[in-house]
């Protein structure tokens, strides 16, 4: 009962809990938001020794929605999905945990919100019908504008507008991809449905149509992941969102980019995606990114700006791991995916603990700490090191296996991209340096309080999972492994069926 109930409990609950938490008196609002996605969380952790490592659909739940138009509901995660479902009720408690003392305004409804988002997110990740992956993606984008422009910064109306502009932009041309796709294999079958399944199945025959599509779902993904060039919106979501806001975008969002591009984009138009120009012009988009972001960074005065630049480079290595398509390099792009959102969603959260104390985001306002909040300076350390993938952390097991796979293929964009890690210790060590090493040369950081026992709460099990994925990743790789292959080779073989029957 659960294989077949869970994914469903899992986008019914947070709506549930978000109406609860409306009713209850507002100083009650974060509480029963937090029992409610710890609530969550365990009802997503028996994924973890329930799921088998082999290919296909597990925990799928297939029932018609509205059968005119062939829209139903169906739902499962394979090795792919599982993980970014598991990131997502994981980040989710910590954010709300961690928005105990940043938040103290209509915290109903910022609670109710987050729970919402939660929703849409997990549906997102679980959606084998295009219809309902439509909805999800939507409905996500929701609650995510108003936590910004309600909660953020000085800013938020604006960041706000940007991030729905842009996100909105690229979902339209998605849905209008998603119903020309739809009628051209109806019309050839006598059958529409927007089922993932029926579609891949029915692949053949869209001639140049197939390059029209797959830009319009190319542009919606690629806005979302951010790519450069389209990575404009990111910058000023993160730095004027709250830090709940942050950890999510950063750590959630991001991913339903790459994800839709191993989910959609490449199974659906897999001719498309391995046309050697298609191919060329991601990759360099990718290696630009990679560089780009890093260079940026490097400039940037304000501490979340610079981990908002980094989240751009990070994501460059997770599409050059896609599109590089070995085994080793689409599993290194989803533990990318999974430690980006872990090690950055922790600077976030430390960026936003040292807000709380001296209300600037500024580098040059800060400097020395370390002898005032030890352990906040040693979580710091720890998570920067991650998140330039020193070895024995998370970071630098996902970039390797990106790397690795990708050099047969791509030698040069490799080479390219393991400069990108220099630059990566380039804009970080200094960052760090300047922020807790260096001389404590002012006198409003002499009182500075160190981690509170919550804010222990929130970063240990982020840090205990950099730990534990940089020493000890097998457990995940087997899980994802039958899924990359599978990927891979029905990619791989859909494309030179295509070519050859041309």
């Amino acid at each position: 009962m659960y294989s077949q109930t869970v994914l469903t409990a899992l986008l019914a609950w947070p709506v549930v809990a978000a109406a609860a938490v409306l009713l209850v008196p507002e100083r009650w609002a974060k509480h029963v938001a937090l029992a409610a996605s710890l609530a969550e969380f365990a009802i997503s952790v028996p994924l973890w020794w329930t799921f088998q490592p082999a290919a296909g659909m597990q925990f799928v739940l297939d029932l018609p929605w509205i059968p005119a138009w062939g829209i139903r509901y169906t739902v499962g995660v394979d090795g792919i999905s599982l993980f970014m479902v598991l990131l997502t009720t994981f980040l989710v408690p910590l954010s709300v945990l961690g928005s105990y003392a940043y938040i103290t305004t209509r915290e109903r409804g910022f609670y109710a919100l987050m729970l919402v988002l939660t929703s849409g997110m997990i549906g997102v990740f679980v959606s084998l019908d295009l219809f309902l992956f439509y909805v999800m993606w939507e409905v996500m984008l929701i609650p995510m504008y108003f936590i910004i422009g309600v909660w953020g910064g000085e800013r938020r109306l604006y960041a706000a507008i940007k991030f729905f502009i842009y996100t909105f932009f690229g979902s339209l041309l998605m849905l209008v991809a998603i119903l020309v796709l739809v009628a051209l294999v109806g019309q050839r079958t006598g059958y529409y449905s927007f089922s993932y399944a029926y579609l891949t199945a029915h692949l053949g025959g869209l001639g140049p149509a197939a390059f029209w599509l797959f830009g319009a779902f190319f542009l919606a993904f690629a806005i979302k992941v951010p790519m450069f060039p389209f990575h404009t919106w990111l910058p000023d979501a993160h730095v004027e969102a709250p830090t709940a806001g942050s950890v999510i975008l950063a750590g959630v969002l991001l991913k339903m980019g790459t994800y839709g591009f191993l989910r959609f984009a490449l199974p659906l138009f897999p001719a498309v995606a391995l046309h050697p120009a298609i191919q060329a012009a991601i990759v360099a988009l990718s290696l630009i990114g990679i560089v780009y972001g890093g260079l940026v960074a490097m400039v940037q005065p304000d501490f979340k700006k610079l981990i908002a630049y980094s989240s751009v480079a990070h994501l460059g290595f997770v599409m050059l791991g896609i599109w590089a398509l070995t085994l080793q390099s689409v599993q290194g792009a989803l533990l990318v995916m999974i430690n980006h959102g872990i090690s950055t969603g922790a600077l976030f959260f430390l960026a936003g603990m040292l807000y709380e104390r001296r209300h600037s985001r500024l580098i040059d306002a800060f400097g020395g700490i370390a002898k005032v909040v030890p352990l906040l300076a040693a979580a710091l350390t720890i998570v920067s090191l991650s998140a330039i993938g020193l070895p024995a952390t998370n970071g630098f097991v996902g970039e390797f296996l990106v790397l690795l796979g990708a050099f047969p293929t791509y030698p040069r964009a490799a080479i390219v991209a393991a400069a990108g890690v220099i630059v990566a210790a380039m804009y970080l060590l200094p960052a760090l340096q300047r922020v807790i090493y260096n001389p404590l040369d002012k006198h409003e950081n002499e009182k500075l309080s160190d981690l509170s026992p919550r804010e222990i709460a929130v970063l240990v099990p982020l840090l205990a999972c950099i730990v534990w994925i940089g020493v000890y990743p097998a457990p995940i790789l087997r899980r994802m492994e039958p899924a990359a292959q599978h990927l891979i080779q029905s990619v791989r073989l859909d494309a030179a069926t295509f070519t050859a029957t041309r």
